[in-house]
């Protein structure tokens, strides 16, 4: 914890001084190229995400960028990420990537350079500092921040600061259905000082759910001036995705049998996939039925290397490292097991396949509330991890699919909403500031 404290003191020198009122945004005096923009020019987006645990935040960002970039908008867009993998992805024109050295988060929720052989303190400032000398060049109309509202370990403190003092950037924070626990909610906002961030630097809230599933805004008591931010978009559809070529390439070669029954197993990255990955390895398939374990490309050594050895024995489990478009796969699948991800739920609920979900519980509650929620509404089916034996999946891999008589009606919508509400930020981006001083 010392450690932490001290990355947060750092991150805060960087930012400009903070007595007095701040400087309302506006493009007059100082920033012509940015008024020229508003007028009729090219708009620019920065979409940022730490990234320190898994693929969901860059798989998020990078969805929402090519939803705003085949929107018809006439925008530049630059995801700023922590994840080096998302500079592997293609991206179409007008999409960039900046990767910033890398993070990683321990079993207990604490961060870390994963790579580099720095202190906590010295690789969040360094990842401050290439931040905010991106937002001070790049100058964008339109800061989306994904689920961290001061970034990891108030690295953002910087940036959103200058933006504040210097520029007229409409700031969003995206923050996904559901973040944790009610109670370790409060407890971290109140500890980060989320709220008061919320209010000094953002124009809006999205939340990319459904308020018919979690209504975050009632669930985690947000004070009255936050909830007047806050707009529910809806679940981001990922069949809005278009697939590379390279991914649809990487399908053609895993040579599948087409009189199989195909049966899922996504464990997302798979740093801490592996329970339920042996799991399913060692779970009897039906017959007629080929078994797909998508490894993840975080999944310890060692782990895969037991995964591989019991493939050998199983002429019915196909092991697959990594694919660029897992939605191929489970567009095909007849059922899928899977851990309880923001992405790989949105991926089942939109593909609508019959699916188990085997959520983490640490170091937050939200894959189980997500999934237990989920389970009530009729959507899918619900396993506790400490339940959780190859015995257990092949009695539900056995399991006649029925339909549900009470399935709900999701909005799926978030895609649109979200390119909508873009627009209208872009609109009012010339006009006094809203929030407060």
């Amino acid at each position: 914890m010392r450690s932490l404290c001290s990355a947060e003191k750092s991150i805060a020198a960087l930012a400009p001084a903070q007595a007095g009122p701040a400087i309302a945004r506006s493009p007059a005096g100082g920033d012509r190229a940015f008024c020229n923009r508003v007028k009729g020019g090219r708009s620019r987006i920065v979409l940022y995400s730490h990234d320190t645990m898994g693929l969901g935040h860059k798989r998020r960002n990078c969805l929402i960028a090519q939803a705003l970039n085949t929107a018809g908008l006439e925008v530049d867009i630059l995801l700023i990420s922590g994840m080096g993998e998302a500079s592997a992805v293609p991206m179409p024109a007008g999409v960039d990537t900046l990767t910033l050295p890398a993070l990683s988060k321990t079993a207990d929720g604490q961060y870390q350079a994963r790579r580099l052989n720095l202190k906590l303190q010295e690789v969040v400032r360094l990842r401050s500092q290439i931040i905010l000398a991106a937002i001070k060049n790049f100058r964008p109309d339109v800061l989306i921040v994904d689920n961290v509202p001061r970034g990891a370990v108030r690295e953002l403190d910087a940036a959103l600061e200058y933006i504040r003092r210097h520029l007229p950037t409409r700031c969003v924070l995206g923050l996904r259905d559901i973040l944790d626990s009610p109670a370790a909610v409060r407890h971290d906002w109140h500890r980060a000082e989320n709220t008061a961030a919320i209010r000094r630097y953002y124009d809006t809230v999205w939340i990319y759910g459904d308020p018919a599933v979690f209504d975050a805004r009632r669930e985690y008591r947000f004070p009255a001036d936050i909830v007047a931010k806050v707009r529910p978009l809806g679940y981001l559809d990922p069949r809005r995705r278009s697939p590379s070529t390279t991914a649809h390439t990487q399908i053609q070669q895993l040579r599948l049998p087409s009189n199989c029954e195909l049966v899922l197993c996504q464990v997302g990255g798979g740093q801490d996939g592996a329970s339920l990955a042996e799991a399913f390895a060692q779970a009897t398939f039906p017959t007629g039925t080929l078994g797909v374990l998508l490894i993840g490309p975080f999944m310890p050594a060692e782990a895969q290397q037991r995964l591989y050895a019991l493939a050998q024995g199983n002429p019915r489990l196909r092991l697959v490292d990594y694919l660029a478009e897992p939605t191929l796969l489970l567009a095909q699948a007849s059922r899928v097991v899977a851990m309880g991800g923001y992405n790989t739920t949105c991926e089942i609920l939109a593909y609508q396949t019959h699916a188990l979900v085997v959520p983490r519980l640490s170091p937050r509650q939200e894959q189980w509330i997500r999934a237990d929620r989920l389970r009530r509404h009729g959507l899918i089916d619900l396993l506790h991890p400490a339940d959780l034996t190859p015995q257990a999946l092949t009695e539900w891999l056995h399991r006649p699919i029925l339909a549900s008589p009470t399935r709900l009606d999701l909005n799926l919508n978030g895609l649109e909403n979200l390119v909508v509400e873009v627009q209208r930020l872009m609109m009012i981006a010339g006009l006094p500031d809203s929030r407060a001083s």
